[in-house]
């Protein structure tokens, strides 16, 4: 069974653990964590009025709105007891191997982020049920987890996991019983409708990705979407908009 690492702010950033953020360690400025748990607050303040047990949460770690996206990464944020907990994927820095943590939110927004503001899905309440125990249990919550980390793996691949392709595998297995592997889920979501997120990169920065980063590789897509330069990948703005058509979850809900 693979152990799941709890860790502090102090200890992910030594470790060099980052995810929908560029990979800079900074030690942490009064300013960054006041404004962290600043966030953290008001989160925690309407997680308690949605009456939710469960949701999806997700922070802007990264600058993205070049490619028309919101939001980086993305956790389970879960209630256990009086506080709530988010379980979520990291990369560790400069390398091609990731693993999951537990934090709190506080914890969870004092990563440096570019923008202090998060968004979350409320999840339908029969998900809820199913994925709260699931992940207080880290047997369960890390069964389809791999080490192998690309940031833009593709989607119906099994060579590669990045974070929210991880949280979206895990969501479906959790939903149905039968999706007991990678393979299974990703069977699953395309029957449910899931559609990746299309980036359009051209050859020169595919090559100045893959020849820069250790956490960026392109040879798990197809050949045909590859040189044309359409990259699917797992995006948390393509996961909250199919939770929402598909009756799975709400509208996303932002905090600053």
């Amino acid at each position: 069974m693979k152990r799941l690492l709890a860790t502090f702010v102090l200890a992910a950033a030594a470790v060099g653990a980052h995810a929908g953020r560029p990979c800079e360690v900074r030690a942490p400025t009064a300013i960054s964590v006041m404004r962290g748990m600043t966030l953290a607050e008001h989160t925690a303040r309407a997680l308690d009025d949605s009456g939710a047990q469960v949701v999806l949460l997700a922070r802007a770690g990264q600058d993205l709105r070049r490619y028309g996206l919101d939001w980086s990464h993305l956790g389970f944020a879960y209630r256990d007891g009086a506080r709530w907990r988010v379980v979520h994927k990291l990369n560790h820095c400069g390398s091609a191997q990731a693993a999951l943590y537990r934090q709190g939110l506080g914890e969870f927004f004092l990563d440096d982020p570019f923008e202090y503001r998060a968004g979350f899905v409320v999840l339908d309440p029969a998900l809820q049920a199913r994925l709260l125990p699931a992940l207080r249990d880290d047997g369960r919550v890390s069964a389809l987890h791999i080490d192998a980390y690309n940031m833009l793996a593709y989607p119906w691949a099994l060579q590669y996991q990045q974070s929210n392709q991880w949280a979206l595998e895990t969501l479906a297995m959790v939903q149905e019983p039968a999706a007991s592997s990678r393979e299974r889920a990703q069977a699953w979501l395309r029957l449910q409708g899931y559609e990746p997120t299309v980036l359009r990169l051209g050859p020169l920065t595919r090559l100045g990705g893959r020849m820069t980063a250790a956490n960026i590789a392109f040879d798990d897509h197809p050949n045909e979407k590859r040189f044309s330069d359409r990259i699917e990948t797992v995006t948390v703005d393509s996961v909250f908009a199919w939770l929402n058509r598909s009756g799975l979850g709400g509208p996303a809900q932002v905090l600053r």
